[in-house]
């Protein structure tokens, strides 16, 4: 099963593919940008109404990139990893500009997966967990509880 912090990888080495990023930097600008949105997720869904700024992210009704949470993780690695590189303004803003693409596709991972018709908290755990839709879940068991804690533990340890 996927982690948070897997599918995050997994989406961030695949939007930067067109951004050359110096060889001796490029794992801690890759860790960098996935750290910067795991951090705004989780800051975000700690804040009142935060849950509902990103079930509104994940369910499409607000955009990636005018989005607070996407904001956040832009200030996280502009202050966090960019500010101590020097790879220059053109490299800042090309790696940056990423990050409402990385929020974008990862809200495209979301979906309604317990059928009971919207994106809610339940569907955001399983959708990022990996699970299958509820259909497939009767096969293989309850993933609930799996989802849940493979979500929150990814979460409790990318906030540390």
């Amino acid at each position: 099963m996927a982690t948070l912090t897997d599918l995050l990888a997994k989406t961030v080495a695949s939007a930067a593919q067109g951004v050359e990023i110096p060889s001796n930097v490029q794992s801690t600008v890759l860790n960098g940008l996935s750290d910067s949105v795991l951090k705004s997720l989780t800051q975000t869904a700690a804040t009142p109404g935060g849950v509902d700024i990103l079930k509104g992210l994940f369910s499409g009704k607000s955009n990636a990139a005018t989005s607070p949470v996407t904001a956040l993780a832009g200030k996280l690695f502009a202050n966090n990893i960019l500010s101590k590189l020097g790879l220059g303004s053109k490299t800042n803003s090309a790696l940056t500009g990423l990050i409402p693409t990385i929020i974008g596709k990862l809200s495209g991972l979301i979906r309604d997966m317990d059928g009971d018709g919207d994106v809610d908290l339940n569907d955001i755990i399983l959708s990022l967990s990996g699970a299958q839709p509820k259909q497939q879940q009767k096969k293989s068991g309850g993933l609930l509880g799996g989802a849940a804690g493979a979500i929150l533990g990814s979460i409790l340890k990318g906030g540390k």
